[in-house]
């Protein structure tokens, strides 16, 4: 995988290195380990799914925890000593793992199943109404809205 050097924008923007880092943290993480393969799915316009492939691993051997905009998912397989001498071939991966994925702020976890050797993780980005785009009222003559509004309760 290619490797990308920020340091030019780094130097030219403010207030972006929070995204900076994410996408070289990513970029390392994506060369070092593709386990357990995954789909990044949006579902709608602020529904997301994650759907890991988690073959042989029960959902007790799964920990999910989700921190402010981070997703941690493991797993650790229980050893099993009764079959380890049994199998000719083992080609179904049994390793533990780690996948970290970034969340955006005001995304949450809203459910997650395991069913058929996949790992379903729905996912709800809800915006505070503080947050949402507001209409602005325009006001006419040489006074602005607000300063109107504020007269007129005066003078009741």
């Amino acid at each position: 995988m290619r490797q990308f050097d920020f340091t030019p924008f780094r130097r030219s923007t403010i207030g972006f290195d929070r995204l900076f880092d994410m996408l070289e943290a990513s970029a390392r993480q994506q060369a070092s380990e593709n386990y357990p393969p995954f789909n990044l799915e949006r579902v709608a316009e602020d529904r997301y799914r994650i759907t890991l492939a988690v073959a042989g691993f029960k959902s007790d051997e799964i920990d999910i925890t989700a921190q402010q905009n981070l997703l941690v998912v493991a797993g650790k397989k229980a050893e099993n000593e009764n079959s380890q001498g049994a199998y000719l071939h083992l080609g179904i991966a049994n390793r533990s793992f780690e996948r970290r994925f970034e969340l955006a702020d005001f995304v949450r976890v809203d459910r997650a199943d395991l069913a058929d050797g996949l790992l379903t993780i729905e996912l709800v980005r809800e915006v505070p109404e503080a947050m949402k785009p507001k209409k602005i009222s325009v006001g006419t003559g040489g006074e602005p809205a607000e300063a109107i509004e504020h007269q007129s309760a005066k003078a009741a």
